[in-house]
């Protein structure tokens, strides 16, 4: 059975480690998990002797195949438990990633799979980040931030990368949430920033930071069981 502190360490790194088979820089990983370097490394040398990670000293890490299993059970049950307190308790979308983080580790897999039924089997969190199935498959859209579309482009919100809970309720209050529409009708090189128009609402100026935190995905695309 992986603690508490194994399973964070392989979200993060299964989170954050390159696509394809690059390594994950040590340095990066301690400070996601603000630590210091020599307690990312120790920790990274433990995960690579219990098989869930391949560690390179002086270049990084990244997961094994075993990890990578572990690290989607992880991600699941964190995101289901995600749109459990949204949509069962009410709970606001900007609060629930700290409680999630705590109870990811507690919940029993007989739980999960009655929170899982209860939900109708759902393929997205509040957030607008993938599920991974009970099977270990996690989905992946082909999405974009927001900042990097053209003037003129109706696109549709898919995800909302950042997790602080004050842009999250700033993004609420614009209506920018997964599945709202947008239309980016202007860009300002100069302002380094967008002026979007959400879901038919009065033209909202965004800098290019909140811009890049927002993933969309074309207009005319349907997402399936939608979160929110």
């Amino acid at each position: 059975m992986a603690t508490s502190t194994v399973e964070n360490y392989i979200k993060r790194i299964f989170m954050d480690q390159p696509t394809g088979t690059g390594l994950m820089p040590l340095g990066r990983l301690a400070k996601i998990m603000n630590v210091v370097p020599g307690t990312a490394t120790t920790m990274v040398k433990t995960l690579s002797e219990s098989g869930l990670a391949r560690y390179r000293p002086r270049e990084g890490v990244r997961l094994t195949p075993a990890g990578e299993k572990l690290a989607l059970h992880v991600l699941r049950r964190h995101r289901l438990i995600e749109l459990f307190l949204v949509r069962v308790l009410g709970v606001d979308w900007s609060e629930v990633h700290p409680e999630a983080e705590e109870l990811e580790h507690a919940i029993s897999d007989k739980l999960l799979a009655r929170i899982d039924e209860l939900l109708g089997k759902p393929a997205f969190d509040p957030h607008g980040d993938p599920i991974p199935s009970a099977a270990g498959k996690l989905s992946r859209s082909r999405v974009q931030p927001l900042i990097a579309c053209n003037a003129g482009a109706r696109m549709r919100i898919a995800r909302i990368t950042d997790q602080d809970s004050r842009f999250l309720r700033y993004a609420n209050s614009h209506g920018l949430v997964p599945g709202a529409k947008l239309h980016l009708k202007d860009r300002d090189a100069q302002g380094d920033s967008i002026l979007v128009q959400v879901n038919g609402r009065k033209p909202l100026n965004l800098g290019s930071s909140a811009g890049a935190k927002i993933m969309v995905e074309p207009h005319a695309k349907a997402r399936t069981k939608r979160a929110t």
